[in-house]
């Protein structure tokens, strides 16, 4: 199971990083040609879609390395297994949250079926999957920063403050 997740998390980075080229690419291309008068809309289009893959699992990966913004000035001060049940709190909190993204963005993802974009023959539902997979994906990771929390409190509060 883990190193099915690892493969997960790998290629989650490796797609993150082939459409952060592609978005900067499209992005830096249109601007070329429009310096010289030329537009071509698809560029701006197909940079929407990297834009909204690349935000999406850009989350999940910070999540997942905890590297996303938390103030903690004052749980940090409170005893360990105090902390670790506020991580706890907050993790289930999240993962509500990302369920309600997930049914939604798979309800829109629906919707949005017949809808393309306006100058390439992409269903926009391949962008609004975006958010369901990344809210999938952040379930995941989720569930496994719990998975540790519960453990670090059953393991009599080692590990030390924050």
């Amino acid at each position: 199971m883990k190193k099915v997740y690892h493969a997960l998390c790998k290629a989650e980075v490796a797609i993150c990083a082939v459409g952060f080229m592609f978005l900067v690419a499209f992005i830096f291309v249109s601007a070329i040609l429009r310096s010289f008068r030329l537009s071509v809309s698809w560029n701006i289009d197909l940079a929407m879609f990297f834009l909204a893959w690349v935000s999406f699992l850009g989350a999940d990966i910070a999540w997942r390395s905890g590297q996303l913004v938390g103030i903690d000035i004052i749980v940090r001060r409170l005893p360990f297994k105090l902390q670790k049940i506020i991580d706890i709190f907050v993790y289930v909190v999240i993962f509500a949250a990302l369920i309600i993204i997930a049914v939604f963005g798979f309800r829109l993802m629906i919707t949005e079926k017949l809808r393309t974009y306006q100058s390439i023959p992409i269903p926009f539902s391949l962008m609004t999957l975006s958010l369901v997979v990344a809210a999938l994906s952040m379930l995941l990771s989720t569930i496994l920063k719990v998975k540790q929390a519960v453990l670090e409190i059953a393991g009599n509060g080692k590990g030390g403050t924050r």
